[in-house]
């Protein structure tokens, strides 16, 4: 969602309508317009909730420590920057915390297995076109 909170509300009206029993953001939560605003509302859904870490929060949190953001373009930088500066310690820490994967028993379906990108690397980007060998590598689950 990238801090997209408008985008947020207008998914919400789903959420509800559907009555689901639990809701899972995968990752990129963050960075994004409004930050604080999102992080808030997901907080305060009313329906279980749980989070994965991106891509994008590992970003944000490295700028958080006073690191170099990896893999993020120099033209995406400021947008990280920015949205560190609007997150307080206790925000960093519940981020932080958050799970790389995540398994969740969903009644009729089973075990529902959750990344952001890859088990192995929230940033890795595969396609239609890319080849099975590597596809099959890269979304072997592992959870320690």
């Amino acid at each position: 969602m990238h801090g997209n909170l408008p985008a947020l509300v207008a998914v919400l009206r789903d959420v509800r309508e559907a009555e689901v029993d639990i809701v899972v953001a995968g990752g990129d939560v963050l960075p994004g317009p409004m930050p604080r605003e999102t992080l808030a509302r997901l907080f305060d859904l009313g329906v279980p909730t749980k989070f994965i870490i991106g891509n994008g929060e590992v970003a944000v949190l490295q700028e958080m420590a006073g690191k170099e953001p990896t893999g993020v373009p120099a033209q995406y930088r400021h947008v990280i920057t920015w949205t560190a500066q609007q997150l307080d310690d206790s925000r960093k820490s519940l981020i932080a915390a958050w799970p790389k994967t995540l398994r969740i028993d969903i009644s009729g379906i089973g075990q529902v297995f959750f990344c952001h990108a890859t088990p192995q690397n929230e940033s890795d980007i595969f396609t239609r076109i890319t080849p099975e060998e590597l596809l099959s590598r890269a979304t072997r689950a592992e959870i320690s």
